[in-house]
């Protein structure tokens, strides 16, 4: 397969780099054209392109597909040193996706994960790895894979399905779900590392839907909330709307060198997405592209960027993980002090009904140490001395093989820090108290 402007594309992106000069009108950039554009089928495992799609080079030369002998390319993201691209790919309509890497040197396209159903979203991790979405049982399962070898990993493990959308500069993966998480009805942004441990919501304001997140250079993240643009910064606990034009954005938020940002956006619903040049606290958007009438949207600039820090993995080859928490009552739910008397743990059968794995003592500052079962849906329930629900998840969390998690409280944000003290759990025992399920029940309570 040969791609006749691709030398052009990487000369122009040298050049570029070099001359270290931001020149809007030059910037070399990939981007996915589709006649239609769905990007909540995911959601319910569906297709994002129901008509197909097709990713094109943006340069000099004009407007050319990347890879024009497949019958579909999506979902391009750029490796760091900026030569290579990895895509969601189909040579053949019938095909399912799956993720292809395409490298400027030699203009040829290889298949890196094969796949029987869709994978789709990849995205580079440091040390010659990549995560993507790989379709599973109806839903999408993220899954970290070796670029060079059979190692893939599934990392999420909620009932409902996951969408990666960044590596960020931490080297955590910024993906997007549905809040609560498993069984919600709107979209909301959460962080995993790349063996699956350590999943949280990035934010705990939880309202509108908020998707299509994207880091900036800043380590703000820019996303979308409902159809608006907003974003995260370091000092808030909250998303804040941004200034940007009405219309209704798609997310995936390219920051260029001069500070402009390159999006894709639309004036409402009757229009297809484009893409558009914009300096925030303007009030102009520039189309960057001639119209032609389909959908672009998912850009990704041509260009080196920096390494995200590696994750080296703490977990253990264990079948359980084990999970401390310092004060159940810090969070955002007032619950009356010296109130609890007993966390549930409770698990799904094949059915996707709740199971009750064990319960557990909670101490009178609000901690509780418990093992769990690992890889597998989990929902905690806190009771009170009566033995009613005092609180309860209404989405679901997992937790990894060999995975050592302390938490602060329930449902804290990751800006509260614990008091220095020791948790009167551990006074009592260092032991977590087994709840992984040797005797499963049916759940009640409430459930």
């Amino acid at each position: 397969m040969r791609l006749a402007s691709a030398a052009s594309a990487m000369l122009l992106l040298t050049l570029w780099v070099a001359a270290d000069v931001p020149n809007p009108a030059s910037v070399a950039f990939l981007y996915t054209s589709a006649k239609q554009f769905q990007p909540d089928a995911w959601i319910q495992g569906g297709e994002r392109f129901p008509q197909g799609a097709k990713i094109f080079v943006h340069d000099s030369a004009g407007e050319h597909p990347l890879v024009p002998a497949f019958a579909g390319s999506a979902d391009p993201a750029v490796s760091f040193d900026g030569r290579r691209v990895l895509f969601s790919g189909k040579r053949n309509p019938q095909d399912a996706w799956e993720i292809w890497e395409f490298a400027f040197e030699d203009q040829e396209a290889h298949r890196v994960v094969a796949c029987t159903e869709d994978c789709v979203r990849p995205l580079y991790l440091p040390e010659e790895r990549l995560a993507y979405a790989h379709r599973s049982h109806g839903r999408f399962v993220i899954e970290a894979a070796s670029a060079n070898g059979p190692e893939r990993l599934p990392i999420t493990y909620s009932p409902g399905g996951a969408l990666p959308l960044d590596v960020l500069h931490d080297g955590r993966i910024l993906f997007e779900a549905v809040h609560p998480l498993g069984e919600g009805t709107v979209t909301e942004l959460y962080t995993i590392y790349s063996d699956g441990s350590g999943v949280e919501a990035y934010r705990c304001d939880h309202g509108a839907s908020r998707h299509a997140g994207r880091q900036m250079a800043s380590g703000d993240i820019v996303l979308v909330s409902g159809r608006q643009l907003a974003r995260f910064t370091s000092p808030l606990a909250h998303a804040v709307k941004t200034s940007a034009p009405a219309g209704e954005y798609a997310g995936d938020v390219l920051e260029l060198q001069d500070g402009a940002w390159l999006l894709p956006w639309r004036p409402d619903l009757r229009r297809p997405y484009q893409l558009v040049r914009w300096v925030p606290g303007s009030s102009k958007l520039s189309p960057v592209l001639p119209n032609s009438g389909n959908e672009s949207i998912e850009p990704a600039l041509l260009a080196a960027r920096p390494v995200p820090n590696r994750h080296p993995s703490g977990l253990h080859d264990w079948s359980y993980a084990n999970l401390l928490c310092l004060n159940a009552y810090t969070g955002k739910f007032k619950m009356t002090p010296s109130s609890l008397a007993s966390v549930r743990l409770y698990t799904q059968d094949a059915l996707g009904h709740p199971k009750l794995l064990g319960e557990a003592p909670v101490e009178e500052d609000g901690s509780f140490y418990v093992r769990t079962p690992a890889d597998q849906p989990l929902q905690i329930e806190l009771r009170d001395r009566a033995g009613k629900i005092a609180q309860k998840e209404t989405g679901w969390f997992w937790l990894r093989r060999g995975e050592q998690r302390i938490c602060v409280g329930c449902h804290t944000g990751p800006e509260t820090a614990p008091e220095n003290a020791v948790p009167r759990i551990l006074l009592r025992s260092t032991i977590p108290a087994d709840l992984t399920g040797a005797s499963v029940q049916s759940a009640s309570g409430g459930h």
